[in-house]
């Protein structure tokens, strides 16, 4: 049987123009680097990068009963959310792992507009549909949208002369409608780096020609482009989870460290079955960790503690920013307190490690 081409965003031509090493990212031709992960990951740290993000999917849910689907097929407290905010939230099945890990823009209780993960939008779509027991009408939207991501510290300095829209009101977490580059866009001051962002929504038709204006905007920061490994290594020292990795269909909100995320004071798909973990806790948590050997532990090595197999690395890197290799491990959670030595297999050998706070980077205010 043929494998299927890859998917392309409306950018792909130009990446490859631009020179940018490209990879099968969750069937998506995706840049993984331009000028190199760790230069684009100083970049966005210290200035401001440029994102193609648009392989990301949108899920709209609009009618009379919007607001009560999404608060039921949602792990978060989306009834506390006010018009124009953006909220992270688990989808869960049945058995209480997840689905997908999401983010949910209240246009308003008849309007939410759901941004989800490339590789999981079509099974989320069908998931939500599946669980509709309300006055709901739920759209798949992807085809709709582009979507690109300006993070740094000049992210806002640099989409300010972009859009007559005040991005000072925008919140962390808020977004609004408005133009861009005299496109109809939603602007979000939402990312996945760490740093100040914003993530512009906007007809695919017009991509190319904001790729081109926002790097022109930046120009005076030294903007550049940046691929899904710095990406990767941004999000990391942010402790951002990643779906696959650090969430799947077999780990729960609980283990995964997101109970803040979660409102215990509704029904929500899949809570039942967390009730046996709220009540004993979980059996394993995710917790971060430094190595202190010799060794960068990668994503899937075995962990071990007290010299017996403990768990696994779900995300492993060196850091660019902390100049460390870190990562997040599952481990048992009667040995997961900070500052317990454990050892993460490495080419036959056990090489050792040390449980530390998360995030491992957190930008100033």
């Amino acid at each position: 049987m043929a494998e299927s081409p890859l998917k392309q965003t409306p950018l792909n031509a130009v990446h490859r123009v631009a020179g940018a090493r490209m990879v099968d990212f969750g069937g998506w031709d995706m840049p993984v680097q331009y000028s190199g992960i760790i230069d684009e990951h100083h970049t966005v740290r210290r200035q401001v990068g440029l994102f193609d993000v648009s392989h990301m999917g949108e899920i709209v849910v609009t009618g009379p009963q919007a607001f009560d689907l999404v608060n039921y097929a949602a792990t978060s407290a989306v009834s506390k959310m006010a018009e124009g905010q953006a909220q992270y939230a688990g989808l869960l099945y049945e058995h209480g792992g997840f689905v997908d890990d999401i983010l949910i823009y209240k246009v308003s209780n008849n309007d939410f507009f759901l941004c989800v993960n490339a590789s999981n939008q079509e099974k989320d779509f069908d998931h939500i549909v599946s669980i509709n027991r309300f006055d709901a009408q739920v759209d798949f939207a992807s085809a709709s949208y582009a979507q690109l991501a300006i993070q740094g510290p000049k992210a806002a300095a640099t989409a300010q002369q972009l859009t007559a829209t005040d991005l000072s009101k925008i919140r962390y977490y808020r977004f609004a409608d408005g133009e861009f580059c005299g496109i109809p866009s939603r602007i979000a001051r939402t990312g996945y780096t760490g740093e100040d962002c914003f993530e512009v929504f906007f007809d695919p038709a017009h991509a190319e020609s904001l790729w081109n204006q926002i790097l022109e905007a930046g120009a005076g920061f030294n903007i550049k482009p940046c691929g899904l490994g710095a990406r990767n290594t941004l999000r990391l020292e942010a402790a951002m989870a990643l779906y696959g990795h650090e969430i799947s269909a077999t780990i729960n909100p609980i283990e995964a460290g997101l109970l803040h995320n979660m409102d215990l004071n509704k029904d929500f798909h899949g809570k039942a079955a967390l009730a046996p973990t709220l009540e004993k806790g979980p059996s394993r948590k995710l917790v971060g960790f430094e190595m202190t050997g010799r060794g960068i532990a990668r994503d899937g090595y075995e962990v071990f503690a007290d010299g017996l197999p403990a768990g696994w690395v779900t995300s492993g890197s060196p850091s660019p920013t902390l100049n460390k290799n870190i990562g997040l491990a599952y481990v048992p959670a009667d040995k997961s307190e900070l500052g317990r030595e454990i050892h993460v297999l490495i080419r036959g050998a056990q090489v050792p490690a040390v449980i530390v706070p998360t995030p491992f980077y957190k930008r100033a205010k």
